[in-house]
């Protein structure tokens, strides 16, 4: 699948120019299942699924359709991925770092502790050479991958108990994704891998002691203000995170050629429509939320700084192991690095000057 044919065809469809009935009549009907690792409660997660369906059907003039289905009715949550590679459905609406029991590679394609953050995660996986790297990875599993949205920079979790210094972080057990978890055992915390669904209930009954989910619009639905109200930044260990469309390799490759096109532009369009969607909530979300009770604080500066100094024995372990790991972790440092040269010359010096003029009225 040509990235120039996902972001064009993508652009396209984000404005609306895309209607070919003439041609969808004269193909095939093709009737394909999705399941979903987000709940229905969190409406721009699973809503991405239902973008991408209904885009498609309109785009072949109902001949494609994709049936969706939330956790549990096909498959548990963290099975998404699973159900895409046996082929139980075709496709898996998932955040690819779930996955890092079967490869810490997988973390790359979501978000790694201090990465990039959404833009920069963007241009590299549609204009870096991500997507290719990472697909050719997936390839092994029996599965090609299209992005799905992207959170943006992510809340750093909520905990019932501030944190003033690192030593306060010891025998936390904390709700946390991805490679994150192997990088706050050696802060001193306990790692937990917990859908989205069950977080409220598992901080309620004590389970857990905090938990980080994605941000404020998200965070305000399932609640977790209401049990643990301490919120930290940044989420260091989400910069951005972007959401995927894992596909059935085979499947996919089974597709007329002009279906592959269509669900690689709907794919497009409704990863615009995710992120943008974050974008334009959050701030109000965030307002109400304090509103409400919950406390807005920053991390240390030596959790963070502890943080950093695993991050890299992490990486450097799982490399010296992994040879995909290290191939894709030498291609996403070196492209992370030229943008931050970049972010410091025009974009972080623009942002920072508007914000202390907002502060100043």
């Amino acid at each position: 699948m040509e990235r120039r044919t996902f972001l064009g065809a993508g652009a396209a469809l984000a404005a609306g120019a895309v209607a070919m009935p003439a041609v969808a009549q004269s193909m095939p009907e093709v009737k394909w299942r999705l399941t979903s690792s987000f709940p229905k409660s969190l409406d721009i997660l699973f809503g991405g699924s239902e973008m991408l369906a209904k885009l498609v059907s309109e785009a072949t003039d109902g001949r494609f359709q994709i049936q969706v289905f939330a956790p549990g009715e096909v498959v548990p949550a963290l099975q998404a991925l699973d159900a895409a590679q046996n082929g139980t459905v075709e496709i898996a609406h998932t955040a690819s770092y779930y996955y890092v029991g079967k490869d810490p590679t997988f973390a790359f394609a979501s978000a790694v502790p201090f990465g990039m953050n959404t833009r920069q995660q963007h241009a590299w996986m549609m204009n870096g050479g991500g997507l290719e790297l990472l697909n050719e990875f997936h390839k092994s599993y029996g599965v090609t991958m299209l992005p799905a949205g992207n959170t943006g920079a992510q809340m750093g979790g909520w905990f019932r108990k501030e944190i003033k210094s690192l030593a306060d972080l010891n025998g936390v057990k904390m709700r946390i994704a991805g490679l994150a978890g192997r990088v706050v055992t050696k802060l001193g915390v306990v790692p937990q891998q917990i859908a989205g669904g069950d977080l409220y209930p598992a901080l309620e009954k004590g389970t857990i002691d905090a938990a980080e989910w994605v941000g404020p619009y998200d965070d305000e639905r399932l609640g977790l203000q209401k049990i643990a109200p301490n919120y930290y930044a940044p989420g260091w260990f989400e910069g951005s995170a972007m959401l995927h469309f894992f596909i059935n390799l085979e499947r996919f490759n089974a597709l007329p050629k002009h279906y592959q096109s269509v669900l690689t532009s709907c794919a497009a369009a409704t990863t615009i429509d995710v992120t943008s969607k974050y974008d334009a909530r959050n701030p109000a979300a965030i307002k109400r939320l304090v509103a409400a009770g919950a406390q807005l604080r920053q991390y240390p500066p030596d959790v963070l700084e502890a943080a950093y100094k695993a991050t890299g024995e992490v990486f450097s372990e799982i490399a010296g192991q992994n040879a995909n790991f290290k191939r894709v972790n030498d291609a996403m440092v070196a492209f992370r690095s030229d943008q931050y040269l970049w972010w410091q010359v025009a974009e972080a010096s623009f942002d920072n000057f508007m914000i202390r003029a907002r502060a100043r009225g």
